[in-house]
């Protein structure tokens, strides 16, 4: 799709919805949930590495006995990394098949029961009816439907709750608090699914959430010598939700997208993106605190950047070099460019990955950079031995 013809998409999905009634209006991403093997260990990886600060507990010192969670912030971005207590919980299943994961991506809604409702007679398969939770902060109000794989999508109101996250929880005063890496937001979070299965998901976007399909990459766009895949992007009424879709394509190798669903052994979020004012100084911090990035792609690369950002290039104030060093890499739409990067796999399994984002006027997804960075990651399931 050429940069004329998003703009004319996007411009497109803003008269929709302005005329629409969107009967599932979402505020943002509330939280999002890994199902982990050691919540603990975990939390002091996130603080450590990316810069998130303590926020909330839930475990036994507050009454539950048979799971414990810990919750992190950093901005607008809470994580929440939940791990069984004994060996009966149904969450062992999850972490035996899968691995460290994401099991629920949090939708913050006006209307939990509203949204419930409207999702469910659309034909979403239920995971909790509306539940309402309550301590002397008031209340919170949360419901949840399935996705793809195990995932879930949880719809959560919080406009009668004046606590710290919700109940169930306590704060979580820790005296190792590091500096924030200056992430802000969750940009956009990317599911994979199986074979032939993007469309029947992208159709069931649009029928139960009211999501539109707002950019496409089909398998001549996206690929490389060895492998290719397809993607669709979905976006709900007021863009502030956005998950693209990938599925795998037919090429000479074993792609990505294969390699992840044949290692979380289903369908599953493939990864983060999440958002920086800075990302020069944001990955500089990350880089400093351990965190592993795809290696660079080759310096004919960055002597394109100029010719790549076109109309946009006097407005670059990055420092080419500076780019170049730490692997950051730069595309452009006719809204303006972005600056991307991605992490390897945070966990054993080459699974779950962050993006960090640096949006400077561009609504794309780095189109332009998917060959470089899907030939940086064969190099890694080279090495992997997994391509």
């Amino acid at each position: 799709m050429s940069n004329k013809d998003i703009k004319s998409v996007n411009y497109g999905l803003e008269k929709i919805f302005e005329g629409a009634q969107d009967f599932l209006p979402l505020l943002g991403t509330d939280y999002v949930e890994f199902y982990v093997g050691n919540a603990k260990q975990a939390a002091h990886f996130y603080k450590t590495a990316f810069g998130f600060q303590s926020l909330a507990y839930k475990g036994l010192e507050t009454g539950s006995q048979d799971e414990v969670s810990y919750v992190l912030v950093q901005d607008k971005i809470r994580l929440v990394l939940t791990t069984p207590l004994n060996s009966k919980s149904p969450i062992n299943d999850h972490i035996v098949k899968h691995g460290d994961g994401v099991k629920v991506v949090a939708l913050w809604v006006e209307d939990a029961r509203s949204a419930w409702e409207e999702t469910t007679k659309r034909g979403a398969k239920s995971y909790m009816e509306p539940t309402v939770e309550t301590d002397e902060h008031g209340e919170v109000v949360r419901s949840g439907i399935y996705t793809y794989g195990e995932t879930v999508h949880m719809f959560v109101e919080r406009k009668n709750y004046k606590g710290t996250f919700m109940p169930g929880f306590m704060d979580w005063k820790s005296d190792y608090n590091p500096p924030s890496a200056g992430l802000k937001y969750i940009d956009h979070m990317v599911g994979n699914v199986g074979w032939g299965q993007m469309n029947k998901w992208v159709k069931w976007y649009e029928d139960v959430m009211g999501f539109e399909n707002f950019l496409s990459f089909d398998d001549k766009q996206i690929h490389t010598e060895y492998s290719a895949l397809m993607s669709k992007v979905m976006s709900n009424g007021n863009g502030r939700v956005k998950f693209p879709i990938n599925e795998p394509a037919k090429a000479a190798k074993r792609s990505q997208i294969e390699e992840y669903l044949d290692f979380y052994e289903g369908e599953g979020v493939q990864h983060i993106a999440v958002a920086t004012d800075d990302i020069i100084k944001t990955v500089s911090q990350l880089k400093a605190n351990g965190v592993e990035f795809l290696p660079p792609p080759p310096q004919a690369y960055y002597d394109m950047i100029p010719e790549r950002l076109g109309v946009h290039r006097d407005m670059m104030k990055e420092d080419i070099s500076k780019l170049q060093e730490l692997s950051i890499l730069v595309d452009a739409d006719e809204e303006g460019y972005l600056l991307q990067i991605f992490t390897k796999p945070v966990e054993d399994r080459p699974t779950l990955f962050f993006e960090i984002i640096q949006r400077m006027g561009a609504r794309g997804f780095g189109a332009g950079n998917f060959k470089a960075l899907f030939e940086s990651i064969e190099r890694e399931q080279q090495r992997r031995g997994t391509l």
